[in-house]
């Protein structure tokens, strides 16, 4: 008998979860959402916690933002206090390692208290949709240590890609290496002085992935109009790789850059142009190099228009 009635007990259960699924609720401070996936269990987020996750952004025509699943790399933030009611953040703070769910935040509130105009498929009024597979949970502390490992670990996989390719393509005599790892190439040598820490220069550059396919180029940039872009070097503009390789450049000098993952866009890559954990090949002309006063920050090679540039080029 009771036997029969703990099954019964457990089977209404089972029921009732089943029935809350997928169904849009709604929060007391009027978020609305769906729970996919919740894992028993779960290490649950708080804030102050590093969130790995994928996302797909969408309009309330169903039409996609941004789909981090489409560019290969997971999305990693950490989970602020939410700024308003029926906040993304507030919705995250939900969720634990391994559950999925959608989000349905008001257009209005996240971009009038951002102070933002409406972005482009964006109306007043409507719903924007936050769809999450959250997949890691971590602590400042544990977030940081597996990083290290990553890079480290990173190192020499991107060390052997770049000799492998130098040597395939006949370069392994030519080029000569930096103290972080940077290969480089001179093909034209230069007649001016190498650029110094704070030295403000102007550069050509077409950037390519391993594979050859240009991401890219000064050259091509219809912004710019074709101009060199310019700023100022060794404090920390532009990713680490371009600052330790043209600094071995003199002015008027051609050659190539061949960069590791970690010297350049590292484990998240700058989506969707190029993917995480890439090593890079810069083909650079140093146009000028001048002392003066610092340069506005650059468009980073291969960041799409209009978005942050943390981390430098």
């Amino acid at each position: 008998m009771q036997i029969k009635t703990l099954t019964k007990a457990t089977l209404l259960a089972a029921v009732m979860m089943a029935c809350g699924k997928d169904r849009v609720q709604t929060t007391e401070s009027g978020l609305k959402y769906q729970m996919h996936e919740q894992i028993e269990g779960a290490r649950k987020s708080k804030v102050g916690d590093i969130l790995t996750l994928h996302l797909a952004l969408k309009n309330a025509k169903d039409s996609v933002i941004r789909d981090t699943h489409k560019e290969g790399t997971p999305l990693q933030l950490m989970l602020q206090v939410p700024p308003f009611k029926g906040s993304f953040e507030e919705g995250l703070a939900m969720l634990g390692k391994g559950d999925s769910a959608t989000f349905f935040v008001k257009a209005d509130s996240l971009f009038t208290r951002a102070g933002q105009p409406f972005p482009p498929g964006i109306t007043k009024g409507s719903d924007i949709v936050f769809n999450v597979k959250l997949l890691n949970v971590q602590n400042e502390q544990e977030f940081q240590k597996a990083q290290t490992e990553s890079r480290d670990k990173q190192k020499s996989i991107d060390d052997k890609i770049l000799t492998d390719y130098l040597a395939k393509n006949g370069l392994a005599g030519k080029a000569q290496k930096t103290a972080n790892g940077v290969y480089y190439v001179i093909n034209t040598p230069g007649t001016g002085a190498k650029p110094n820490k704070g030295d403000n220069v102007q550069v050509q550059y077409t950037g390519k992935l391993m594979n050859g396919k240009v991401f890219d180029s000064s050259l091509t940039n219809q912004q710019s109009g074709g101009k060199p872009v310019q700023f100022q070097v060794g404090v920390g503009m532009i990713i680490p790789g371009w600052e330790e390789g043209i600094m071995q450049f003199t002015k008027g000098t051609k050659g190539t850059l061949f960069i590791p993952s970690g010297m350049a866009y590292g484990l998240q890559g700058a989506p969707p142009t190029i993917p995480a954990n890439s090593p890079l090949i810069f083909d650079i002309e140093l146009v000028d190099v001048t002392k003066g006063q610092p340069q506005q920050m650059p468009q980073m090679p291969g960041q799409p228009q209009g978005q942050p540039q943390a981390g430098g080029r």
